[in-house]
């Protein structure tokens, strides 16, 4: 085997995946080709780096080199000055906003500096591709742990010690719902892993399995191990082919290593792992929802008690953990409990994946201590508001989440804090705005999603999610009334404590939470019949100021529904009966004199 000298790192995460990351990799060994160095230097295509807002991404090693927003084109320029000449590609490096500097070491950005990857540690530094990879970054080696030196009781043992909760959004102590699944008894058990990723602006559960699928897979027969199951299910959304792709790759390569199958190790214990795939509802993140889509059922959640670890998948116990709770499984086993519990908080051990979205200037995926604040993940990590705009709100949670507000920038993050603000940790979607959004509109947005993705199996969720959708419609069309409000705050708490599932009794929290921290704007939509951001259509007003106005026409002759009247050199005025406010006018004029009101 090639003893390399130096190794290309190119994301190949779906994002940079899409922005030709794979192009790249390809003229890179095309261009070390030509110059007779493709036994000297590796290419590999790895996971998500995380700075998704630079990518695609391009990691040299050893010397750590971190170039960002690379082209296929660029690569000749890496090969013949970075390889062969030693010199770095200056336009290539990350430029610190700050002081304009370049930035060769990603150690040194703002982005990378506060954070601590745990559940990402192999992400953009392996192939996850290649087995051998995962085995040299001590890959399955936790496996060996358990099976030879460690007994079941032990494993759940150290899982419980260290206080992970689960990263799908419940925050149910990890440890203990193996325990609750091994006290079960039963001629099978059965393991399953949560791939669904339902929450609008989430990546991390997908980032995890393109960039380290085996640590999932090394987690889950640990799992099956400790609470005594011989199958394993990963349920994934066919909307992740890539994720897929790998996954299939890594369940393979682990059945010829023998860390699948009969005598896994040569301790006896035998495990086995398969895919099922849903078809991407929301309320099929939900574990029992989630199981009867498994089973060919529809995806409706059911009454607990009985929970899975009960009577789950063919009413046999089943555990069922998502994607980054798993992901902390071996690191916890090889480095103890102890060392894993004194990250994070009191409740809230470890750390947490976020996807960083909205108007922000760094997007992207990012893993913190829990009990970092918001301010340093939104200014440090996130490095502020784009266009230097005024943050307005961030929400967390997803649909299921709430708005948070500048006030609430130095609460530390974590799962009895967030609930307590009036949002909640959910599986970890971060979305930032700034103060061109409308809250009124953004509780809509959120609470529009969850009536599409509602399985319609409770009247509260069924029926209670659209009323306080048409209530929020009017509102945003200038019919709204007082009353209205006290109408949004009552039903959403009535939805919150009579729906069947966490899709229910969370949905009102997008509302609840806006109304509590904007109050004054849901009053502005009601009583001024205007939306400060200009973001309610109903509520806007396009209107010409004479003075400025030249009778041009051009503002006339480009409106699609001849809204706007007038001679030529005389002002012209606008119909608002008729304006549909698609901005043509605006965007024409070159005067400045049409203006929103």
């Amino acid at each position: 085997m090639a003893k390399f000298k130096m190794h290309l790192l190119v994301c190949g995460g779906t994002g940079c995946h899409a922005s030709k990351s794979q192009e790249i990799a390809d003229n890179l060994k095309s261009s070390l080709k030509d110059k007779g160095l493709e036994n000297e230097v590796q290419v590999i295509l790895t996971g998500c780096f995380g700075f998704c807002e630079k990518g695609p991404i391009v990691k040299v090693m050893p010397d750590n080199t971190f170039y960002t927003e690379v082209k296929p084109q660029d690569a000749a320029d890496i090969v013949a000055e970075h390889v062969i000449k030693g010199r770095k590609v200056t336009r290539l490096l990350y430029t610190d906003p700050e002081n304009k500097q370049h930035v060769a070491d990603s150690k040194h950005m703002g982005f990378y500096k506060k954070q601590l990857r745990i559940a990402l540690r192999n992400c953009g530094f392996i192939d996850p591709q290649n087995i051998e990879e995962y085995i040299g970054a001590d890959g399955y080696s936790a496996l060996a742990k358990c099976l030879g030196e460690m007994t079941p009781a032990q494993v759940i043992n150290e899982i419980k010690l260290s206080g992970l909760r689960g990263r799908g959004g419940g925050g149910f102590p990890t440890g203990l719902k193996w325990e609750i699944a091994s006290k079960n008894h039963a001629d099978q058990k059965y393991v399953v892993c949560n791939a669904d990723e339902g929450d609008p602006g989430a990546f991390m559960d997908r980032s995890i399995l393109e960039g380290d699928p085996h640590t999932v897979l090394e987690a889950m027969i640990i799992n099956g191990y400790a609470i005594g199951a011989t199958k394993g299910l990963v349920y994934i959304r066919a909307e992740y082919p890539l994720a897929i792709n790998r996954l299939v790759i890594a369940i393979n390569q682990a059945r010829e290593y023998g860390l699948l199958g009969e005598d896994i190790l040569g301790s006896g214990f035998n495990f086995d792992i398969e895919i099922r795939y849903g078809a991407g509802a929301f309320v099929c993140g939900e574990e029992t929802a989630l199981i009867h889509s498994m089973e060919g059922q529809r995806g409706e959640p059911t009454f607990k008690p009985p929970f899975p670890a009960e009577s789950g998948y063919n009413n046999k116990p089943t555990n069922v953990n998502n994607v980054e709770t798993y992901a902390n499984i071996p690191i916890i086993i090889n480095k103890g409990a102890n060392w894993f519990n004194k990250i994070g908080t009191e409740k809230s051990k470890g750390t947490k994946v976020f996807a960083l979205a909205g108007q922000i200037n760094n997007v992207g995926l990012i893993e913190v201590p829990m009990g970092i604040t918001l301010r340093e993940i939104i200014y440090e990590i996130g490095g502020g508001i784009k266009g230097g705009r005024e943050f307005k709100a961030v929400q967390t949670g997803g649909p299921s989440g709430g708005c948070l507000t500048k006030k609430h920038l130095d609460a530390p993050i974590d799962y009895d804090n967030l609930i307590a603000v009036g949002s909640m940790m959910g599986s970890g979607g971060m979305v930032v705005m700034d103060d061109t959004s409308c809250m009124v509109a953004i509780a809509k947005f959120y609470l529009e999603f969850t009536v599409e993705e509602s399985c319609g199996k409770c009247t509260p969720c069924r029926v209670g999610n659209k009323r306080l959708y048409e209530i929020l419609e009017k509102i945003t069309k200038g019919n709204g009334t007082m009353e209205d409000l006290d109408n949004l705050r009552n039903l959403g708490r009535v939805i919150k404590d009579t729906a069947l599932c966490g899709l229910g009794q969370t949905s009102p929290n997008p509302i609840l939470s806006t109304i509590e921290n904007f109050y004054d704007e849901y009053v502005e939509h009601i009583k001024d019949k205007k939306c400060r951001a200009g973001v309610c259509k109903s509520l806007m007003q396009y209107v010409i100021d004479p003075v400025q106005c030249v009778g041009c026409t051009a503002c006339a002759r480009n409106c699609p529904v001849n809204a706007i009247k007038g001679e030529k050199k005389m002002p012209h005025i606008i119909d608002q009966e008729l304006c549909i406010k698609c901005g043509a006018c605006i965007e024409k004029c070159k005067f400045n004199a049409i203006s929103i009101q």
